[in-house]
């Protein structure tokens, strides 16, 4: 089980490493670290994910390679034996994707969760918030890539015709089947073809939280014969909503590694 309830998190601030990853659409003019600034759960370190990706790519959101996560891990002074819990003031979207790239990177799964409903469903709880800037002393992370959970553009391409997985884009519909234009600049509208759409917000309720089992499992069967399948690869915009997918299907199927397209429609919608 991935996710980590607010109830249990208070009680174990002492006991693990946590992680804010706050990330905003730029259109938002929100800004994650200003707000972390402004007051997070205690003892909570910040993950900048734009900061915290590839950099020499115009494409959004990219894994950076095994020396750099192990420098960025090494300076937040967590170790490979750390409890992780990840939260983010994002509506449960870039907690995700920074969940999605510790496992990538070889974080043993089961020490990797995602808080049930965020920084949202922390404060309307009332519980503790701090604008303390904890530091731990720097680590020695060693990483290890499990490469088969990427897929890149190419694969994608193969597997129109190959069909050996399912792509599943967690864009909205109204982006899926091209009726609106995309909110990047240079990208077409439309879809990968053959893949299925399940809008990522579909899996969460009002308040952020993720929906039961038994109402994933009724959102994942509309594209799926076989809930049990395991050739999923998740699609969005740029390679962050697909995690929220990634993370909802490996609550209903825990055989399930989760596997993104990494360029995801920011790379494949490119005109």
């Amino acid at each position: 089980m991935s996710l980590i309830e607010t109830d249990w998190l208070e009680k174990n601030l002492d006991n693990i490493k946590i992680i804010d990853c706050s990330w905003h659409m730029p259109q938002t003019k929100r800004i994650g670290l200003e707000e972390y600034k402004m007051g997070h759960i205690p003892k909570a370190l910040f993950f900048d994910l734009d900061e915290n990706s590839k950099k020499n790519t115009d494409l959004p959101h990219m894994l950076v390679n095994k020396s750099e996560w192990e420098n960025i891990i090494s300076n937040m002074g967590i170790q490979k034996k750390d409890k992780i819990i990840i939260y983010d003031n994002s509506d449960v979207i870039s907690s995700c994707r920074c969940w999605f790239n510790f496992i990538y990177f070889g974080h043993d799964p089961n020490l990797v969760h995602i808080l049930n409903g965020g920084f949202k469903k922390w404060i309307k709880e009332n519980r503790k918030v701090s604008k303390d800037l904890p530091h731990y002393e720097k680590s020695d992370y060693q990483s290890f890539e499990k490469k088969n959970l990427v897929k890149d553009k190419n694969s994608i391409d193969e597997n129109i015709e190959t069909q050996t997985f399912k792509v599943i884009d967690a864009r909205s519909k109204e982006r899926f089947d091209g009726k609106v234009p995309e909110p990047r600049k240079g990208l077409r509208s439309g879809k990968i073809k053959n893949s299925f759409c399940i809008p990522f917000n579909y899996c969460l309720n009002e308040d952020r939280t993720f929906k039961n089992k038994e109402k994933l499992k009724e959102i994942f069967n509309s594209c799926l014969e076989n809930i049990n399948e395991k050739n999923i690869v998740f699609s969005c915009g740029s390679g962050v909503t697909a995690c929220v997918l990634a993370l909802a299907y490996s609550l209903i199927n825990d055989k399930y590694q989760p596997c993104i397209y990494d360029g995801s429609w920011a790379e494949y919608g490119i005109i």
